[in-house]
């Protein structure tokens, strides 16, 4: 290699994501997997020892499937070609068979074949590969998000063994972040870069174990981000928040009379005053406000600020959205009159709003574990094998069919959402949670 290829290869190599450029070469590097790649595991020998057979990486996206088999690749004899089934086609596929036969003819070596996304191939593509994979001219690593029970033809799972991969730690991704920012030649170690424990807790925090979603975000804040007087790029939590965040959709503010008029209708329901609510209704519909978008409001607060108070304001909502479609106006005024006056002397409740509030923050701040395995359902072998639905009990088989049990996954375990007020019906359902909780 000359000194003008080696500057153009360096060029073209700036131009990958720093996901891509960092991953490792070495399986001596590779984090993550312990269960299937710690020392003394089948897979880590097959590997170290050049005796990979027929695999199937399975596992969420950004955990080191497609890395690993390139690790692979670097370490085998074998001839080695990977392609991926999002862009390749049943010519590429015959293709392939005939250069593993012409190859394995003429030197007696096998063909590793990776093929990326083997999920997004059809049948007719997978079967081919069958007679090849069967007599040993190929070895097949398939990588793939979805479940190879559903995605991956029955003979060709016969004749792999699947591997499933698992989100990476918290802790895994700091490991690779702190690798990257070390790193001067691939990674970001010539920025001079200095995060603080908290960016770096929710960098790994926010990336659900997904290595490629926590380096693209840091290399977003790090480029983004001007250095101080040091020639140090300095990232905090408020930096990485804005490389993580997504965009927010702006709506028009041009409408004040619009918007102020229904906060006030709203407030004045939540604040069971009949009077101001019909008032407000009144004004809204004199200005031609569409009756619809009156109706979704009048839905979405009696689940918001009365729910389970009182479980018939939701009926009664639905009802009138359902007449302001087939009544129309101005007669559905009425349907709507009465609907208002109802949820506004309604007991009212807000806790199914902190529930679900609740819920969705953990959902976006926390990791999303796995379902916990004896939740799942165990459909085909291979998910009866790893675990799937081993232990669930059944509530029906037990005295007032209930028993307690965990439906929440392991790292937000016990955590309670709903927690009913004291007002109207929710008195009773406090009561029966009461009893089960005992």
């Amino acid at each position: 290699m000359n000194l003008f290829e080696a500057e153009f290869e360096e060029k073209q190599d700036r131009r990958r994501p720093l996901a891509d450029r960092v991953r490792p070469r070495e399986l001596k590097d590779f984090v993550g997997q312990e269960h299937i790649l710690g020392k003394g595991k089948i897979l880590r020998k097959a590997i170290e020892e050049d005796k990979i057979s027929s695999i199937i990486l399975w596992g969420p996206p950004g955990t080191g499937k497609t890395t690993l088999a390139k690790i692979i690749a670097k370490r085998t004899e074998s001839n080695f070609i990977a392609f991926s089934a999002v862009v390749s086609g049943i010519a590429d596929v015959k293709k392939v068979i005939t250069d593993a036969k012409k190859y394995y003819d003429f030197n007696g070596r096998r063909t590793i074949l990776l093929i990326d996304e083997i999920h997004r191939f059809n049948k007719a593509q997978q079967d081919a590969f069958l007679p090849y994979v069967e007599d040993g001219t190929i070895i097949l690593i398939g990588a793939t998000t979805e479940n190879p029970s559903f995605e991956v033809n029955s003979p060709l799972l016969s004749r792999a063994k699947v591997f499933h991969f698992r989100e990476l730690s918290d802790n895994e991704i700091i490991k690779i972040i702190k690798r990257v920012l070390k790193d001067n030649e691939k990674g970001l170690g010539k920025y001079k870069v200095k995060i603080d424990q908290k960016a770096l807790d929710f960098l790994a925090k926010t990336a659900n174990g997904d290595a490629r979603v926590a380096l693209n975000a840091l290399e977003a804040a790090v480029l983004s981000f001007k250095s101080d007087k040091s020639n140090t790029k300095v990232i905090n939590i408020k930096t990485t928040q804005d490389a993580l965040q997504k965009r927010v959709l702006k709506y028009d503010k041009g409408a004040d009379e619009h918007y102020d008029t229904i906060s006030a209708f709203i407030k004045s329901l939540r604040g069971s005053d009949p009077d101001a609510a019909i008032y407000w209704l009144a004004r809204m519909i004199e200005a031609g406000e569409d009756p619809r978008f009156i109706a979704r409001r009048i839905l979405i607060l009696a689940s918001e600020d009365i729910g389970n108070a009182d479980p018939l304001a939701l009926q009664i909502a639905t009802a009138a959205a359902s007449a302001v479609e087939f009544v129309g106006f101005p007669e559905a005024q009425l349907n709507l009159a009465q609907a208002v006056t109802y949820l506004a002397t309604a007991p009212k409740s807000n806790a199914s709003y902190l529930a679900i509030n609740k819920a969705l923050s953990d959902v976006r701040n926390k990791r999303d574990d796995p379902v916990p395995l004896h939740l799942r359902n165990a459909t085909t072998g291979l998910m009866k094998q790893f675990g799937y639905g081993k232990d669930y009990k059944y509530p029906h088989s037990y005295p007032s069919h209930f028993i307690k049990e965990n439906y929440l996954p392991e790292n937000i375990k016990g955590t309670k959402y709903y927690n009913p007020s004291d007002q109207g019906f929710e008195q009773e359902i406090k009561k029966r949670m009461n009893k089960n909780n005992d």
